[in-house]
């Protein structure tokens, strides 16, 4: 059985049935507890630097995800939002600080930002996240899902130089908001540190195995 204490606030609140749903829940007063993802803590480190400088935008994502609240899904069909909880930044951005922290602490770039370094930079990352929520199953229970598809652009002549969709899908027992906070930096972690890998051998250098 789920949650109990979740259910019954799940019960007053309406499936996201368009831009409205969303705007409602979001302008609703009610203070909510705001919980932020981190970068993963222990990157390799590269060893070496590469004299590249990488910009990485916000991620584009789908109206429900592009907010500051964390998304559950009781059903495949229906969507709603936790009623005690959010993220401390909407999403786009939060995703963004945390890929800059996870490129910059392998220390193998000149440069990580949010825009190029000067008119032009060497790299951008481009992102979008199409799956970024807990999943509730059965007897108290759930699964954080996350997938984002990355490309690679280089700079001077907009080519993608690599694309690669990411996933994850983290377990969790207990519907708990802290449990399922704690599910999504497992999952995030997971993906993160592909990402990282998988853009740096784009740039010309792999990691260390961690």
């Amino acid at each position: 059985m789920k949650n109990a204490r979740l259910g019954v606030v799940f019960a007053s609140l309406l499936a996201l049935g368009g831009c409205g749903a969303v705007s409602a829940l979001n302008k609703a007063a009610i203070p909510l507890d705001a919980y932020e993802l981190r970068a993963p803590s222990d990157m390799p480190q590269a060893g070496r630097s590469l004299n590249r400088a990488l910009s990485i935008e916000p991620p584009t994502t789908s109206g429900a995800l592009d907010t500051d609240r964390i998304l559950v899904k009781p059903n495949p069909v229906q969507s709603l939002y936790l009623p005690d909880g959010r993220w401390a930044s909407e999403l786009p951005a939060m995703w963004q600080t945390m890929a800059l922290r996870a490129f910059e602490d392998t220390g193998a770039l000149s440069y990580v930002g949010r825009r190029p370094l000067g008119a032009v930079g060497d790299f951008a990352l481009i992102s979008e996240i199409t799956d970024f929520q807990a999943e509730l199953g059965d007897d108290d229970t759930a699964t954080i899902r996350l997938r984002l598809t990355a490309r690679l652009v280089r700079e001077s002549d907009a080519r993608v130089v690599a694309r690669r969709v990411f996933s994850a899908a983290v377990p969790v027992e207990g519907t708990e908001t802290l449990t399922l906070v704690n599910g999504f930096n497992v999952a995030s972690d997971e993906v993160l540190a592909e990402m990282v890998a998988w853009g740096l051998q784009g740039m010309g250098l792999r990691l260390p195995a961690s």
